[in-house]
């Protein structure tokens, strides 16, 4: 049974392309036992895995995430109104965004979870998440499993995640209800609390998308792009604008920016 804290209603846990019904279904019971419901599956295999025998059978009394599960078509339907996303991954990747340790993405979604939705994504159990995948989420991790022998299940993972996630959220509960009372004794003392900077709304997932999209017209317009032989060049800007966590205003700004040279420099060249 969660507690109050708004990251269990926050948080989605999203199956790219699963294969397997027994994993859907196993992945949904890893889900409720941490006290999570919002589970979304892309493209997945069987058609039908909700309503599939073995995924009833795996999921063991969880029949109730399984069944309010969305299947959606593609990631960029699975993140929409997402404003933070992990890409799970046992891969080392050249490129992407930055990396953390699952525990260190626990906390950090407290943060982000009490501002809007925020997604984990978990790959295909053969071929994982491809690095188109990778690049449309905000950070990456993966769980640092024994080198000699580090395959974990597809459910195992999501088990492995959905625990870490509920420690941070009720030690992040505990601490916010211990700072109130700190709080409250100083104010009977007499004391002021000062506040720290008001960031703006995060950026959601579609808002940064159509951004690089935009961003990549006017580069090509001005040539500095050549999309014949793009290289690492969107990749590189992806890895460090999802270091910057952008605000909306932010993403407007880079926006404004590309429409003025798409103006002056129309797509084809000057």
């Amino acid at each position: 049974m969660s507690g109050p804290h708004g990251g269990f209603t926050s948080t989605v846990f999203v199956l790219v392309e699963p294969s397997h019904p027994g994993n859907v279904g196993a992945a949904a019971r890893a889900l409720k036992t941490m006290g999570f419901s919002r589970l979304v599956l892309v493209a997945p295999r069987v058609a039908h895995v909700k309503t599939d025998p073995e995924a009833i059978a795996m999921a063991s009394g969880a029949d109730d995430v399984l069944a309010a599960a969305s299947i959606v078509p593609t990631l960029a339907d699975a993140l929409t109104g997402v404003q933070w996303s992990v890409a799970m991954t046992a891969r080392v990747r050249e490129y992407g965004p930055p990396q953390m340790p699952p525990r260190t993405v626990a906390l950090e979604a407290c943060r982000e979870a009490a501002a809007g939705d925020i997604a984990i994504v978990f790959g295909n159990e053969r071929t994982g998440l491809s690095n188109e995948h990778v690049e449309r989420c905000s950070v990456l991790a993966h769980i640092p499993a024994n080198p000699a022998y580090s395959s974990l299940n597809l459910a195992q993972a999501v088990q492995v995640l959905a625990y870490e996630l509920r420690v941070a959220y009720f030690s992040d509960e505990a601490g916010d209800a211990a700072q109130t009372g700190r709080a409250g004794h100083a104010g009977h003392a007499g004391s002021t609390a000062t506040s720290s900077e008001t960031l703006g709304p995060r950026a959601s997932s579609e808002e940064i998308e159509r951004m690089f999209v935009h961003l990549e017209n006017a580069l090509i317009s001005l040539e500095f792009l050549d999309p014949a032989h793009p290289k690492k060049l969107m990749s590189r800007l992806r890895r460090l604008f999802s270091r910057a966590g952008l605000e909306r205003e932010e993403v407007n700004i880079v926006r404004g920016i590309a429409k003025h040279i798409l103006l002056k420099v129309p797509p084809g060249g000057r």
